[in-house]
C-alpha cells in the first residue's frame, strides 16, 4: 500500500468510526423516544424485539439476552404482562420455568410506531445493490459479534478500567 492509499484508508476508517458513533447515538435516542411513546423502557423494548425474533422464550433466556438479573427480569415480565404485550405461563415440562410469549395484537402498536422508520430504511436500501445490502448485513453481524465479546469482557473481572475514572 502506498502512502496515498494509506492516508485514504486512515481517513476512511476515521469517517467510518465517526459515522458509527453518530448512528449509535441516534439509535439510542430513537429507541428512548419510541419506548417513551409506548410507555415502556428501552430494555422492555429490547426484550420485545428479541421475542419478535423468537416468538417465545424462557425468563432465563430473556435475562441472558438483556443482561438483567432474574429479579429484574421478573419485574420486566410483570410490567409487560400488565401492559398486554406478553403472556407468561409455567412450562408444562418443567414447572420451575416460565415461558414468555408475545401477544401479536399488542405488538401492532409498536409496529405502527416504527412504520415510517421502516419506510425510510426501505428507501435507503432501494439505492443499494443486493451485494451492497449483503455487505451491510454482514457488517451488522460482525459488529454484533464485537459487541457480544465486549459485553463479555465488561462483565468479567478482566475488563480494564481507567485509573483516573471518577468513582461513583
Amino acid at each position: 500500500m502506498n502512502d496515498t492509499d494509506a492516508v485514504a484508508r486512515e481517513q476512511a476508517v476515521t469517517d467510518f468510526m465517526r459515522a458509527g458513533r453518530e448512528s449509535s447515538r441516534l439509535s439510542v435516542m430513537f429507541r428512548h423516544a419510541a419506548a417513551a411513546r409506548l410507555g415502556l423502557t428501552v430494555t422492555d423494548m429490547e426484550c420485545l424485539d428479541f421475542l419478535m425474533d423468537t416468538g417465545a422464550a424462557t425468563a432465563g433466556q430473556l435475562a441472558e439476552q438483556t443482561n438483567l438479573t432474574t429479579g429484574a427480569i421478573t419485574s420486566m415480565i410483570r410490567r409487560l404482562e400488565r401492559a398486554g404485550y406478553v403472556t407468561a405461563e409455567r412450562d408444562p415440562a418443567d414447572r420451575r420455568r416460565v415461558i414468555v410469549t408475545l401477544v401479536p395484537q399488542r405488538i401492532e402498536d409498536g409496529t405502527r410506531l416504527y412504520a415510517s422508520y421502516g419506510t425510510a430504511i426501505n428507501e435507503v436500501l432501494s439505492r443499494h445493490s443486493t451485494e451492497e445490502i449483503r455487505l451491510l448485513a454482514r457488517h451488522y453481524e460482525e459488529m454484533s459479534d464485537v459487541y457480544r465479546a465486549q459485553l463479555a469482557t465488561l462483565g468479567s473481572d478482566e475488563s480494564p478500567v481507567a485509573e483516573d475514572a471518577p468513582s461513583r
